[in-house]
Formats: C-alpha cells, sequence, structure tokens
C-alpha cells in the first residue's frame, strides 16, 4: 500500500451488482478495515483499539447487512449507519494521531480514504433516492 492511498474513487460505482461483495464501497472498508488492524496491532490502549476496530467493522458489515436486508429503504438505513461509523473511525484517528497510536502519515492516509469511502456512500444513497428499483 505505497503512500498509504487505499482508494481511486468511485466515478462509476453501480454496475452489476449480485451480492454485496460487489459494491466498490464494501470491497474498500474491507481494506480500510484490514489497515486499521495493522496500524492499532501495536497500541496498548485497549479501550481506544476496541472502539476503533469495532466502528471500522461496523462501517463495512453495515454495507453488508443493508444490502442482505432486502429493498432500497433498508439498504439506504444502513448506509446511513455506515456513513456515520465513517465519520466516527475520522474522529478516532485525529484521537489516534494526537496521542501519537498512529504515525502522522499513515493517519492522514486513512483519513483521506475515509472521506473518499464516506463520498462513495453517499452517493450510493443519493442513487438509492432517485430509483424506484430494488438493488
Amino acid at each position: 500500500m505505497a503512500g498509504y492511498r487505499l482508494f481511486t474513487g468511485y466515478k462509476s460505482f453501480m454496475g452489476t451488482v449480485r451480492c454485496f461483495e460487489d459494491f466498490k464501497i464494501w470491497q474498500d472498508a474491507r481494506l480500510l478495515v484490514n489497515q486499521v488492524y495493522l496500524y492499532t496491532a501495536g497500541v496498548k490502549d485497549y479501550g481506544f483499539n476496541d472502539q476503533v476496530r469495532r466502528t471500522v467493522v461496523s462501517v463495512m458489515n453495515n454495507i453488508a447487512e443493508g444490502y442482505e436486508a432486502g429493498g432500497n429503504v433498508m439498504f439506504k438505513k444502513f448506509l446511513q449507519i455506515s456513513r456515520g461509523s465513517c465519520g466516527e473511525v475520522r474522529s478516532m484517528l485525529y484521537l489516534a494521531k494526537d496521542l501519537k497510536y498512529i504515525d502522522e502519515i499513515k493517519v492522514n492516509g486513512l483519513l483521506s480514504d475515509c472521506m473518499v469511502l464516506s463520498k462513495g456512500i453517499s452517493k450510493l444513497i443519493t442513487y438509492l433516492d432517485s430509483t424506484t428499483s430494488n438493488l
């Protein structure tokens, strides 16, 4: 992960979707989970680690759960929760930087990735608002 940049954006996030794993936002959330776990492996603050890890997993899992729940209304609710969790991850990353738990360069890359992911989730929410057909 040279330069700590995971995501390239969401120019065409909709294609043929057969399962939640097909969504780029879910794929990128999965990468984010792995990076957060990697970067927090040496952090001795159990409370911090537990919170940031549960929160980043929530981003990924709410995309999956919302898709599997069936119907755009439910999916949108879970995507909103996922986007909110993305914001909480960003907040925790600022704390990690302030407390020097994670190297500043790594934190900045993760913050940028979280912003890209949040925008991708927002775009999917907007798409769901504009369509009457279920995914």
